[in-house]
C-alpha cells in the first residue's frame, strides 16, 4: 500500500466551483491554451485532449503529437476489478460542428483511431477561467471520481513568471467506492526534437526525426523523463529538451515505446508498492518492477522518435482523495526566420533563415531548470496565478464577462506574440489558420510584424505587462521610425535588414495613417502606465516630429481636417473627411498637448491646444448628419473602398482613446452620443439568416454581431470599404467600452452579449478570437471593456486613481502599474485590497450617485488592504 502525499496549500482548485460547466458534447470548440508569454503553446481541450502543439516557434492549430495522452488504470482486490480508460470524450463526428473561419473543434485522427479500439470516458465536463482550465471526467463504471487542473501561471505584472514554459497539471482522484482501490495516472507524450511543428508526424515517423532519445531522472521527489536528440546541430531549429514529470513516490517509466496502445498495455501490467520500495534503486532506473518492460532503446532509427510515458500510482481507502502534480516543461532555444515579410523578397536578403533566438531559453539552461524553477515556487505559481483568478471572480463584473475578459491574456500568451533572444518583444497581427487559408496557409503568423494600425485597437497588453508594451514603443521610435517623421507599420527582422521606408508595405502599401496616430495615443498611454520622466523625454522628439509630419502631409494648409489618402487598418486607402481618421487625429492632438504640458514645453502645448479647437469644430460641422458621421468625399478623392453616407462602426474610433487617456471629449458630447445610439441601432444584427457574406464570414444564422458598416438610407457604393460587411470583435469590444464610457450601458450588453455568446465554446473557442487568423491582436481592445466598467483610470505622473464605486457589498478589480488587487464597497465604506506587488495611490477619485469623493493618499503592499476614510 502507498503512502499519500500530504496536501499543501496549493490544494484550493484554481477555478471556482460556481464558474459556467459546459459538456463535452457542447464545449466542441474549447481549447485552453498552455504555455508562457513567448514560449509556444500546447492546449486542453473540454473532451480532455491534447491537442494544438505549438511548441517549435510556429504558430499551428493543426499541430499534432500523436501518443500524447492522459490514462487512468483503476483496480481492486475484492471484489476483483481492473479497468483502463483513456481520459478523453468520444468525439462529434467530424462534420457536427463545422464553424467557418474556426478549426479549434478539430480532433486529430490518430486521437479518433484510438477511442475505436480503447474504452474513453463517458463524457467531460469542462470549466475555465483563464490561464487555468478543469476536466471533470464521468464514467459511472469507475469507482473513483477524476478531476484535472491545468495552467500555466499568469501573473500580471510579472513577466518572468508569466512566461515560464510550461503546462502544469493538479489532478484529484477520489474514491468513491466502499473498498480500499489502487491504480495509475498515466501521461505520455511524444519526444518532437527534430521536428519543425508543420508537417504532422505519422505515427511516430516524420522527416526531421531520429537520434531521439528518452532518459528517466529522479530527483527531489520528482520522477522526469527527459526528452533530447544529441544528434542534431546546436542551432537546429528544432533542437532543445522536453520534460515530462510527475512528484509522487512510485511513479514508473515507459521511456520508449511506438503507440498508444503500448503504453496502455504498461499500464496494465503494474503492480502496486509502496512509495519508499524503490528508494534504493539508481535515478535513472525507469522501471524498477520485476515484470515490468526490460526492452532498452537507444536513438530512435532515421526519420522516427520514440513516445515516453510515465504511470503516476495512487491507493486510496473508501472517501479517501489523492492528490498528483504534473509538469510539462520545455527549452527549444533556436527561433529563426520562419515567415514571409512584407516589402517583397530583397535579393540582397540572400536565403538566409536569420536565428533570432528566444528570450525564455535565456533564462534556463535547459528544460530540466524549468522543471527545478516551477516544482521549487509550485506553491507561489499557484498562489499569486489563484489570486488573479479571484480578484476576477469574486468581483462584480458577472460571470459572462469574467470569463471573457479573462481570457484575452491569452492572446499575448500566444504564438501571435514572440520574444527574441536580446529580450525585444515582437507580435504578429494573429496565428494563421482557418480564416487565412484562402491567401496564406494556416501554418505561422498572420502578417508580420507589430502592425501599427492593428495594433492601435490593442489594450491588454499594455495594462498587463506594461515593459513589454513600451518595447514595442521602442522599437516604434528607434527602429521603425523613417528620417521624414513617418512610421511605416511593419516591421522587418532582423531590424539590420532595414525597414520599409522606400518600399510599397502590404495592406496597405503606404505607412497606416491610423497606426501613425495610434503610436502617438499609444506613447501618451504608456507614460500614464508608468513609464517615467526619463523615458518620456528620451521619446517626446519622435513624437514631436511623428505628428509634424502627419499635419504638414495631411492638412499643409491647416484648415483642421486631414485630406487626401488615408492609409489605413481596412488594408486600403480611405480618402476625404472621416471621423475615423478625424476623431484619431483629434485624440492625437490632445494627446501630444499633454505630453508637452509634461515636459514644460508651454509653446508646444499651446499649438496643439489651438489645432485642436480648430480641429474639433471643423470635423462635426462637416461631417455631423443628426445621426452618426458621415465620410465627405472631396475632388479627386477615390469612389473605390469608401463609405460616403454609411454608417461606420468605429466612426468614433478616437473618441475612445480619448477617454481611455482621460482627453475629455473630442466632438460634442450629445452628437458623440447620438451617433453611438446610431451604430449599435444600424449596424448591430441579430440574425444573419440569409445575409450575404461577400469574404469572410465571422457570425451566421441566429448568431448577434456589429457589423463594420451599414448604409440604414441606401447609397451603398458599388465597392463598398473593405470588410464592410464582417464582424469584427475588436471593434466590437471598442464600441462597447465606448457606450459604457458614455453611459449607455444597455447598447454596450446588447454588443457583448452577441460576441459573448458566439465564442462561448459551442461554436467557437472562448480562448481563441479570430479575424485574419486566430488569437488575434485586436481584439485585446477587450481589456477597455473592463476598465469602462469599473470606471478605473490611472495616471502614474500624478499618482491619481479614479474608479466607479462597485455596488454594496461588491468589489472592482483593479491593475495599476506596480501592484494589482481590488476596490470593495463594504458597510463601513470603500476599502482597497493589495493582493500582488504595490498599490500606492496619491489620490483616489470615487465616483458615486451622489458626486465625486477623493480619498488619500494610499500605500499598500501585498497581503495589505485599507478602509478609506
Amino acid at each position: 500500500m502507498s503512502e499519500q502525499t500530504p496536501e499543501s496549500t496549493d490544494d484550493t482548485p484554481l477555478v471556482p466551483a460556481s464558474v459556467r460547466a459546459i459538456e463535452h458534447t457542447e464545449g466542441r470548440h474549447v481549447a485552453l491554451p498552455l504555455g508562457g508569454i513567448g514560449t509556444g503553446n500546447l492546449a486542453l481541450a473540454a473532451d480532455g485532449g491534447l491537442r494544438q502543439w505549438q511548441l517549435h516557434h510556429l504558430g499551428n492549430h493543426r499541430g499534432e503529437l500523436p501518443g500524447a495522452l492522459f490514462a487512468l488504470r483503476v483496480a481492486q482486490w475484492e471484489p476483483p476489478s481492473n479497468e483502463i480508460r483513456v481520459l478523453q470524450a468520444p468525439p462529434a463526428p467530424p462534420e457536427q460542428t463545422r464553424t467557418p473561419m474556426v478549426n479549434d473543434d478539430h480532433v486529430p485522427t490518430w486521437q479518433r483511431e484510438l477511442l475505436t479500439r480503447h474504452r474513453g470516458v463517458q463524457g467531460t465536463t469542462f470549466r475555465g477561467v483563464y490561464p487555468a482550465g478543469r476536466i471533470d471526467y464521468h464514467d459511472d463504471d469507475l469507482p473513483v471520481a477524476v478531476h484535472l487542473e491545468a495552467m500555466t501561471p499568469l501573473v500580471p505584472l510579472d513577466t518572468a513568471r508569466s512566461s515560464l514554459p510550461a503546462a502544469l497539471f493538479t489532478v484529484r482522484v477520489t474514491n468513491t467506492s466502499e473498498v480500499p482501490t489502487h491504480g495509475w495516472f498515466g501521461a505520455a507524450m511524444q519526444n518532437p526534437l527534430g521536428a519543425d511543428g508543420a508537417l504532422p508526424p505519422d505515427g511516430v515517423r516524420s522527416p526531421g526525426y531520429g537520434g531521439n532519445t528518452n532518459r528517466t531522472d529522479r530527483r527531489r521527489n520528482w520522477t522526469a523523463l527527459v526528452m533530447e536528440n544529441h544528434t542534431l546541430a546546436p542551432d537546429h531549429h528544432g533542437a532543445g529538451q522536453v520534460v515530462l514529470a510527475a512528484d509522487t513516490p512510485g511513479t514508473t517509466a515507459l521511456p520508449a515505446f511506438t503507440s498508444a496502445d503500448q503504453f496502455l498495455d504498461f499500464l496494465g501490467a503494474r503492480q502496486p508498492f509502496g512509495p519508499r520500495d524503490w528508494a534504493h534503486m539508481p535515478p535513472s532506473m525507469a522501471d524498477p518492477q520485476p515484470t515490468g518492460p526490460w526492452s532498452a532503446a537507444g536513438p530512435s532509427p532515421e526519420g522516427s522518435t520514440w513516445n515516453g510515458g510515465l504511470a503516476v500510482p495512487f491507493h486510496l481507502e473508501p472517501g479517501e482523495s489523492a492528490r498528483l502534480r504534473l509538469a510539462l516543461t520545455w527549452h527549444l532555444p533556436n527561433r529563426h526566420m520562419n515567415f514571409t515579410q512584407f516589402g517583397g523578397v530583397r535579393p540582397e536578403w540572400g536565403s538566409s533563415r536569420y536565428w533570432l533566438g528566444n528570450h525564455y531559453t535565456t533564462q534556463f539552461s535547459d528544460a530540466i531548470e524549468v522543471l527545478e524553477t516551477v516544482a521549487d515556487q509550485w506553491e507561489p505559481l499557484h498562489r499569486d496565478t489563484a489570486a488573479w483568478i479571484r480578484t476576477l471572480t469574486e468581483s462584480s463584473l458577472g460571470e459572462q464577462a469574467v470569463e471573457h475578459l479573462a481570457a484575452l491574456p491569452a492572446v499575448v500568451r500566444s504564438p501571435t506574440f514572440f520574444r527574441t533572444a536580446d529580450g525585444h518583444f515582437y507580435g504578429f497581427e494573429g496565428v494563421q489558420g482557418a480564416s487565412t487559408t484562402m491567401w496564406s496557409g494556416d501554418v505561422g503568423g498572420s502578417c508580420p510584424l507589430n502592425c501599427t494600425h492593428v495594433f492601435t485597437y490593442e489594450q491588454g497588453l499594455a495594462k498587463l505587462f506594461p515593459e513589454l508594451e513600451r518595447d514595442m514603443r521602442e522599437s516604434d521610435f528607434d527602429v521603425l521610425q523613417a528620417p521624414d517623421g513617418s512610421i511605416p507599420h511593419r516591421l522587418i527582422l532582423p531590424t539590420s535588414l532595414g525597414q520599409l521606408w522606400d518600399r510599397p508595405i502590404g495592406g496597405p502599401d503606404e505607412p497606416a495613417l491610423d497606426g501613425m496616430l495610434g503610436t502617438v495615443l499609444k506613447t501618451y498611454r504608456e507614460v500614464r502606465t508608468g513609464a517615467g520622466a526619463a523615458w518620456l523625454a528620451r521619446y517626446r522628439p519622435q513624437v514631436e516630429r511623428l505628428m509634424h509630419h502627419v499635419a504638414g502631409r495631411w492638412d499643409p494648409d491647416e484648415t483642421g481636417v486631414l485630406h487626401g489618402i488615408q492609409p489605413s487598418t481596412h488594408d486600403i486607402d480611405l480618402a476625404g473627411v472621416n471621423s475615423f481618421m478625424g476623431t484619431l487625429w483629434l485624440a492625437a492632438v490632445r494627446a501630444a498637448e499633454e505630453l508637452a504640458l509634461l515636459t514644460e514645453d508651454e509653446a508646444a502645448a499651446t499649438h496643439w491646444r489651438d489645432a485642436f479647437e480648430r480641429s474639433s469644430a471643423a470635423y462635426d460641422e462637416a461631417l455631423f448628419t443628426g445621426e452618426y458621421y458621415r465620410q465627405v468625399l472631396e475632388n479627386g478623392d477615390p469612389r473605390e473602398f469608401q463609405w460616403g453616407h454609411g454608417c461606420l462602426a468605429d466612426q468614433l474610433f478616437g473618441q475612445w482613446w480619448a477617454h481611455t487617456l482621460d482627453l475629455g471629449h473630442l466632438l460634442p458630447a450629445e452628437h458623440v452620443r447620438t451617433a453611438l445610439r446610431s451604430v449599435v441601432r444600424h449596424n448591430l444584427r441579430t440574425d444573419f439568416t440569409g445575409f450575404e457574406h461577400p469574404y469572410r464570414v465571422f457570425a451566421e444564422g441566429a448568431e448577434t454581431g456589429l457589423i463594420v458598416c451599414t448604409w440604414p438610407h441606401g447609397g451603398r457604393p458599388e465597392v463598398p470599404t473593405r470588410y464592410a460587411d464582417e464582424v469584427w470583435t475588436g471593434v466590437e469590444y471598442q464600441v462597447a467600452a465606448h457606450c459604457l464610457m458614455e453611459g449607455l450601458d444597455a447598447e454596450a450588453e446588447q454588443i457583448l452579449t452577441g460576441l459573448w455568446a458566439r465564442y462561448d465554446g459551442r461554436r467557437r473557442n472562448p480562448y481563441n478570437q479570430v479575424e485574419c487568423g486566430d488569437h488575434y491582436v485586436r481584439a485585446l481592445s477587450g481589456w477597455s471593456v473592463l476598465e469602462a466598467r469599473t470606471g478605473q483610470r490611472w495616471d502614474a505622473t500624478t499618482g491619481v486613481l479614479r474608479m466607479s464605486r462597485p455596488p454594496r457589498g461588491g468589489a472592482w478589480p483593479l491593475l495599476l502599474d506596480r501592484g494589482w488587487g481590488s476596490l470593495r464597497h463594504e458597510d463601513d465604506g470603500p476599502r482597497l485590497e493589495c493582493r500582488y506587488g504595490t498599490v500606492e495611490v496619491n489620490r483616489l477619485e470615487l465616483l458615486t450617485p451622489g458626486g465625486v469623493r477623493s480619498y488619500g493618499p494610499v500605500r499598500l503592499r501585498a497581503g495589505e488592504e485599507q478602509r478609506l476614510t
